[in-house]
């Protein structure tokens, strides 16, 4: 089971999850997305592809780009299609 929590919130809670560079990427059914709002934050990797951001809004607390996912993964992270992993102060357990 992994679990990622912020501000006293479970955001994320699954028993199926992949890793990928040390992050955990969570399945999007798997997350509150009552927390989530859409940023206009890009980054780009080279083996995964762009990836596009969520700030997580919690009691009125916002964490600017704590959750990043990939939208269109190049084919060598084509296992990371439809999850979202978490940073910035989020604390993820596996």
């Amino acid at each position: 089971m992994a679990k990622a929590v912020w501000n006293g919130k479970v955001v994320a809670e699954s028993d199926t999850f992949v890793t990928a560079e040390g992050n955990v990427y969570f399945p999007e059914s798997s997350v509150k997305r009552e927390y989530l709002r859409p940023s206009s934050t890009t980054s780009t990797c080279p083996w995964k592809g762009q990836a596009k951001y969520y700030t997580i809004l919690i009691d009125g607390q916002e964490n600017p780009d704590a959750a990043w996912y990939y939208p269109d993964p190049k084919p060598a992270a084509r296992n990371i299609k439809g999850h979202i992993a978490f940073w910035r102060g989020v604390e993820v357990e596996k």
